[in-house]
């Protein structure tokens, strides 16, 4: 039989109070100061929460330092209005746009939208642009004007005359539907307005939206895509997130409490982890950060980084609390039993979110400052706050009592303990026929799940906005548009520079045509644009109009006579730049990567000193440099996370073998996770690159809690069984807890109207569960070959477990035998 535990008068006259380390002496001494001081900091700090921002900005979605980026930087002048533009198609309900009515519509709607802020006006495109242009041979020679009539008064004759000029100018498929029911207004955005401040994406989408909804009570429909307004949809979209962050933190706060029973040291937890939460969003501002679309789950992983942390400093607090010992001093105790494990899983759970950093995408790089920041306060949180708040308020007696229920299993006759049956079939993968089993079921899962991951994709997979679901309004508007014109949102755009006033030259242009026939017979290009099809065009009209003569004229003269008439987007005013705009059907991962890679080939073979062909603007140009960036930083973050982890991992344990039964079920989980991707159809991209680093990163801390008690009762002369046993019912008990509450709660959010908030929920709670599995399974499966001691007594029998010796004994034994 164990020894009864102390009473609550003899533990507190067996505790030294001298005892422990400075850091413990000098917080428990003084606890009234650490209270006041975080106190003080969560007044501060939440205050400094509310002059959070939520943006997106689409500078800070460029992928810094690419080559295709540092072309687009160079070239930005000439390029403006090419890759951040919306495309808004106003389409008649009945009849064509050739109509009065429809067209008056069109007028207004374009006069509004000019004004808006933030809008490039010179380069904005519609039927009402003087800048839209066509161009005919007439009888007076090659003649050219605006596309709408000067003095259009919706008379017949100046529709026919409309419908003439709509027709030479080649908008066809570009601004007007072939069907002649739908014009779209081209809307380039710049990233700071008039006023110098950044595009404010929220304002601009309610603006569409109330624009949409006006003219759409007239009889028309408005259909409305590109970069802003799948941001202001995000954005707008919050209020659904922190729905289903409230759902999660609710099914978190009502599953602590079935453990527990007890309501304050449940509303302590929870309080701990949201007083983290208030200190990231206050310190956020402080550094001038705000929060964009995708580091706004942050806050809830950083939540549920503290319900794990602070729900194991809880449960270590009432078990001792049930052997006996006093508030204070069951405190201190569990300060000291899992600090160094909480620790060194907070620094792994940062230094995987630091990793991020080396992803030269600045969005990626908020989220990583963000996350960290989130993890150290949770240092002072939940690792020094609840302690110490506990150590006034305690538990209650009958939580203290259930804490220990699982020890308190005897045999019929009374002679010896046995063990509840949940923790006695996980404590059988230390004997060597489970661990076998595991351990081989491990390796086979792993190589399935290795020979999976070989097919996942780099970037987007699916058309439109994948951020949005394929349902959203967005992504219908979105469907429409490639429907009826063969100019979509998704524009990759070549930049050829040449020398000044040589733009135009004969052979230069052959080359151009060469590139533009390539790239059409691609999968997922619809159409392409350049000065080419102004030249041939002008020769058509020096044929009177025979169509037979649509080609490049040797005729230098005949070339350079046509440059003034050429759309502004295909050629510079001096003749020293020109552009390919393929518009494609999708930005999926394979359509762009074929694309660059033939203008990198064709690159590679005709550039010359008199025409360079670079890649890539556009917004599919810039996704495609963001591909390349995601493609080569997903092994080197994971390698850096995964060294960080060993290296953190040893200093703790200093022992391989410990580290390689720590780590090595991470490995399993991320490869698992990658074919999950597979399966499910998601890329890796800016929204999921970080998602299987955050896994790491927080899938550590079950492993370092279950393992840190395991060896110190190792050391302490117990069997492997014996010792995991001893650590399920005190650390291993949480770890169940926590595991599968983070990962329903996550799970919630696979029914976000958001789907990259879905896509993340899922994979998330994936990473969750297996985690948590690899640490109770496999970690002991492992362990019975690499940290057994061939000497040691084997089976369930005999001694006491750690958890349940009393309090002051397991002080000692466990300070005595800390890694």
């Amino acid at each position: 039989m164990m020894s009864s535990p102390l009473s609550p008068a003899s533990a507190a006259e067996a505790f030294d109070p001298r005892s422990g380390s400075l850091a413990e002496r000098l917080l428990f001494s003084r606890r009234w100061l650490v209270v006041a001081l975080c106190l003080a900091a969560t007044l501060l700090l939440g205050w400094q929460a509310t002059r959070l921002q939520l943006a997106a900005s689409f500078e800070r979605m460029l992928p810094s330092g690419h080559p295709y980026i540092e072309n687009l930087r160079t070239y930005e002048k000439q390029l403006s209005g090419s890759s951040n533009a919306l495309r808004i198609a106003v389409a008649a309900r009945q009849g064509t746009i050739l109509e009065p009515r429809f067209l008056d519509t069109l007028r207004r709607l374009n006069d509004e939208v000019y004004v808006l802020p933030g809008v490039d006006r010179a380069y904005m495109k519609s039927l009402y642009m003087s800048a839209v242009r066509w161009v005919a041979v007439t009888e007076d020679g090659l003649d050219g004007g605006p596309v709408m009539p000067d003095g259009f008064d919706g008379s017949d004759a100046k529709l026919a005359q409309l419908r003439q000029n709509i027709e030479r100018s080649g908008q066809i498929g570009q601004l007007v539907a072939a069907d002649f029911r739908s014009s779209i207004l081209l809307v380039p955005l710049l990233d700071r307005d008039a006023d110098g401040v950044p595009l404010d994406y929220q304002r601009i989408n309610r603006q569409l939206e109330d624009l949409r909804a006006k003219y759409e009570a007239e009889g028309v429909d408005v259909h409305i895509i590109g970069f802003a307004k799948v941001a202001g949809d995000l954005i707008d979209g919050l209020r659904q997130i922190l729905l289903f962050f409230a759902v999660a933190i609710a099914i978190c706060t009502a599953v602590l409490y079935w453990y527990t029973r007890c309501v304050r040291s449940t509303g302590l937890v929870v309080v701990c982890s949201l007083v983290a939460v208030a200190w990231l969003l206050g310190l956020l501002p402080m550094l001038g950060f705000a929060l964009n679309p995708y580091s706004v789950l942050v806050p809830f992983l950083v939540f549920a980084i503290g319900m794990s942390h602070g729900a194991q400093k809880m449960n270590g607090i009432m078990q001792d609390i049930g052997r006996g010992a006093p508030k204070l001093v069951a405190a201190r105790l569990t300060f000291r039993r899992l600090f160094l494990a909480g620790l060194t899983a907070l620094l792994a759970d940062a230094v995987g979110f630091a990793v991020l950093m080396v992803i030269r995408i600045p969005v990626i790089q908020d989220l990583a400052v963000a996350a960290s920041l989130g993890v150290g306060v949770l240092v002072f949180t939940n690792l020094v706050l609840l302690p110490v708040l506990l150590s006034y308020t305690g538990v209650s007696r009958a939580a203290a009592e259930r804490s220990l229920r699982a020890e308190r299993l005897d045999a019929d006759d009374g002679s010896a303990r046995r063990k509840h049956g949940f923790w006695a079939f996980l404590d059988l993968f230390t004997e060597r026929r489970w661990a076998t089993r595991a351990v081989a079921a491990a390796a086979v899962l792993g190589v399935a799940g290795f020979v999976v991951s070989l097919d996942l994709k780099i970037g987007d997979l699916d058309p439109g906005a994948p951020e949005l679901r394929a349902d959203s309004r967005y992504n219908r508007d979105n469907a429409y548009v490639i429907g009826h014109y063969a100019a979509s949102s998704d524009v990759y755009t070549v930049m050829i520079p040449t020398p000044k006033e040589r733009c135009s030259q004969y052979p230069t242009l052959l080359r151009v045509a060469a590139l533009e026939s390539q790239l059409r017979a691609l999968p997922g290009v619809e159409s392409t644009v350049s000065f080419v099809g102004t030249a041939k065009s002008g020769q058509v009209g020096f044929a009177e109009g025979n169509p037979k003569w649509y080609e490049l004229s040797r005729d230098q003269a005949a070339i350079n006579s046509v440059t003034q008439y050429a759309p502004r987007e295909t050629l510079d005013a001096q003749c020293s730049f020109l552009t390919i705009q393929a518009f494609l059907t999708d930005h999926k991962a394979d359509t762009l990567g074929a694309i660059a890679a033939t203008v990198d080939a064709f690159a590679a073979q005709h550039d010359g000193e008199d025409a360079r062909f670079l890649s890539a603007a556009g917004n599919a140009g810039i996704e495609a440099a963001t591909n390349i960036v995601v493609r080569d930083a997903n092994r080197q973050m994971l390698a850096l996370v995964y060294a960080a982890v060993v290296v953190l991992c040893y200093v703790t344990f200093r022992s391989w073998r410990a580290v390689l039964c720590a780590v090595l079920p991470l490995v399993l989980t991320s490869v698992l996770c990658e074919a999950l991707m597979v399966a499910l159809g998601i890329g890796v991209k800016v929204a999921t690159l970080p998602v299987v680093a955050l896994g790491v990163g927080i899938g550590v801390d079950y492993a370092l809690y279950v393992l840190t008690v395991t060896l110190a009762n190792l050391k302490a002369g117990k069997s492997l069984s014996e010792a995991y046993y001893g650590a399920l019912l005190f650390t291993g008990k949480v770890v169940v807890l926590t595991g599968i509450t983070l990962g329903i709660a996550v799970a919630t959010w696979a029914f976000s109207p958001i789907k990259f908030q879905g896509d993340m929920g899922i994979l998330l709670a994936f990473m969750f569960v297996w985690n948590m599995l690899g640490a109770l399974i496999l970690l002991p499966a492992l362990g019975h070959f690499l940290l057994a001691r061939p000497d040691a007594p084997r089976g369930a029998a005999a001694v006491a477990v750690a958890g349940s010796v009393p309090a002051v004994a397991a002080e000692r034994s466990t300070a005595d035998a800390q890694p």
